[in-house]
């Protein structure tokens, strides 16, 4: 349980009164449904859409870097260029091995952790993706991972950082639920270098609105990768687990690589040290918490050709990406097994958005990159997993035979036996449909689902858990710190079970030879409305019940005193 002290209280709003004039205000326009089933289309006469805004702006699909190495700014398409951290002798770091021991503490190494060789080490393909979780990005998701299984049997699992504007809050459930993706903060409304506001609210509105508890919420990355030394002491003291928002930008063939297997920032960053003013040469010092590098794709020029997020946004011939990823990935593999990362903006990778073409060259290119890497006999060990598992293998750094051993890469199915809403979509019927009667605000354009009762209007840095109340004069109850969201019933506001009374199907299998359990038949899952039937109901927000209460997680009065800014696109209507 993470609670804040007096000092800490003080501490936290200096840091956001110090970050709040880099806010921006970023203006989105997302396509909000429930998994499987699409809410309207937008009226045409929207201005915005997600492809334009925050993420990696559509005209930039094919666009050529011309300062591959100028770290991100927000002006910037998300992903388009690569922070240089001058490499390993740039960084002036210094680590003491004898004092820094796992669990708590890991120096920054190129080497395996835990001593092993890399043959015994397993090759991590992290997942991750970025803003709005909608049927749009989920279905783009699930396309390259739900069909996979991992060397034990078990299905990937990713890391989904998600950002609120027109966001379906019960997807964030479901994917937490149904599938085991780790959920994990990228602030309310996509702004760089953000403010103490946008975070702590990020985590509010999340617990609040989609039944993830605080502390299964443990990483952040930066939007626009755009951080500061301030972002970092400011997640250190909201006792986050991990930031990932630094790059690694130099080949790991080369000597002077800065390809550091997840690090404490014990000693201080080792990474992105001309990008980010402050950091590296032992600063900052934030015990405990983690940095987890994002490692570049290199073309053939090598470092001067780096590319990070989306890399098959970066040539119009799929099979040139697929080159730079295999090779990028062998030079990995053949080397000491530092993580090879696929970080995307699956709105760009989503099919049946409107008014723009399926992505399906690039669609295949990835399924096909991802057949190769874990299926080929002569590539063992290799498992896609989310940045929550690398950091529990790397607290523990098991031989990847003993993978198995450990329970974050197990895949147990809870067994709710109970029709409650907890974002199975079995349960899908009890969920609430909410839409803002309040003229002006964004959930006007964008309605969205929950299962713990609708706000009277849109989550905002400033208030980012508003009070609630229902049409049908019922209120469901946000989730219990002590509970899981599978246990969790928010309507008879009661835990169905803690601790080891929880019942699970464990389907892990023992571990196999790469390709034993897994299929490549991508899915192609992208239905939408039958416009046959009848809309759905929406729940007006128009009542003012009493909010839950700030965690002890967050500083007490954080939110209030530090301004966040919003601004989002406006539809001239929306059909329901």
């Amino acid at each position: 349980m993470r609670v804040f002290s007096a000092a800490t209280t003080s501490l936290a709003l200096a840091v956001a009164a110090s970050t709040l004039a880099a806010a921006q205000p970023q203006a989105h326009a997302h396509a909000a449904g429930i998994l499987h089933k699409r809410d309207p289309a937008p009226a045409p006469a929207v201005e915005h859409n997600l492809l334009h805004e925050g993420c990696r702006p559509i005209d930039k699909r094919t666009r050529q870097h011309a300062h591959p190495q100028r770290r991100q700014i927000a002006t910037s398409g998300e992903g388009d260029v690569v922070g240089n951290s001058a490499g390993a002798s740039g960084a002036g770091y210094s680590c003491d091995a004898t004092k820094c021991k796992l669990p708590d503490c890991q120096c920054a190494s190129t080497s395996p952790p835990g001593g092993l060789k890399p043959s015994d080490t397993p090759m991590f393909i992290v997942f991750t993706a970025d803003d709005a979780i909608q049927t749009y990005t989920v279905n783009a998701v699930n396309g390259f991972l739900q069909q996979r299984r991992n060397p034990n049997g078990c299905k990937p699992q990713m890391s989904y950082y998600t950002s609120l504007s027109y966001t379906n809050y019960f997807n964030v459930t479901s994917l937490a639920v149904e599938y085991n993706y780790e959920i994990a903060d990228h602030t309310m409304t996509h702004v760089g270098d953000p403010p103490a506001s946008e975070v702590s609210g990020n985590l509010q509105a999340i617990n609040s609105l989609a039944g993830i508890p605080y502390n299964d919420i443990q990483g952040f990355r930066a939007p626009f990768l755009n951080y500061s030394v301030n972002t970092l002491k400011m997640l250190h003291q909201m006792q986050f687990e991990y930031d990932t928002s630094a790059t690694s930008s130099v080949p790991v063939t080369d000597p002077n690589t800065d390809a550091f297997w997840p690090y404490t920032l014990d000693y201080g960053m080792a990474n992105d040290c001309l990008a980010v003013e402050g950091i590296c040469n032992g600063q900052p010092v934030l015990p405990g918490m983690w940095e987890v590098p994002m490692y570049a794709i290199f073309d053939e020029r090598g470092a001067a050709g780096a590319h990070l997020m989306d890399p098959w946004l970066d040539s119009e011939n799929p099979n040139d990406v697929l080159n730079w990823m295999k090779n990028t990935f062998l030079d990995h593999y053949n080397g000491n097994r530092q993580p090879f990362g696929l970080y995307s903006h699956p709105i760009h990778v989503a099919t049946g958005y409107p008014g723009i073409n399926d992505p399906t060259a690039q669609i295949r290119m990835i399924n096909q990159f991802l057949d190769w890497a874990t299926t080929n006999s002569s590539m063992q060990n290799v498992w896609i997993v989310s940045n929550r598992q690398l950091l529990a293998w790397m607290k523990n750094p098991v031989p990847a035979s003993q993978l198995n051993t450990l329970d974050a890469f197990k895949c147990g199915t809870p067994q709710v036996n109970s029709h409650i809403c907890n974002g199975q979509l079995a349960n899908s019927d009890l969920i609430e449909h909410c839409i803002s009667d309040t003229p002006g605000d964004a959930l006007n354009n964008a309605p969205f689902y929950t299962c713990y009762g609708c706000p009277t209007t849109t989550p905002t840095p400033d208030a980012p858990v508003p009070n609630q109340k229902n049409n049908d004069n019922t209120v469901r109850t946000r989730i219990s710190n002590t509970c899981s969201t599978a246990w969790w019933d928010p309507i008879a506001a009661k835990c169905l079970c803690t601790g080891s009374n929880c019942a699970f199907n464990d389907a892990t299998r023992s571990i196999g030879p790469n390709g034993q359990n897994l299929t490549s038949a991508p899915t192609t899952n992208v239905a939408g409305d039958d416009p046959t039937k009848p809309r759905d109901p929406y729940t007006s927000f128009n009542g003012n019940k009493d909010s839950a209460a700030t965690p002890s997680r967050l500083v007490s009065g954080l939110v209030s005193t530090c301004v966040g800014l919003v601004v989002v696109a406006v539809v001239s209507s929306l059909t329901l």
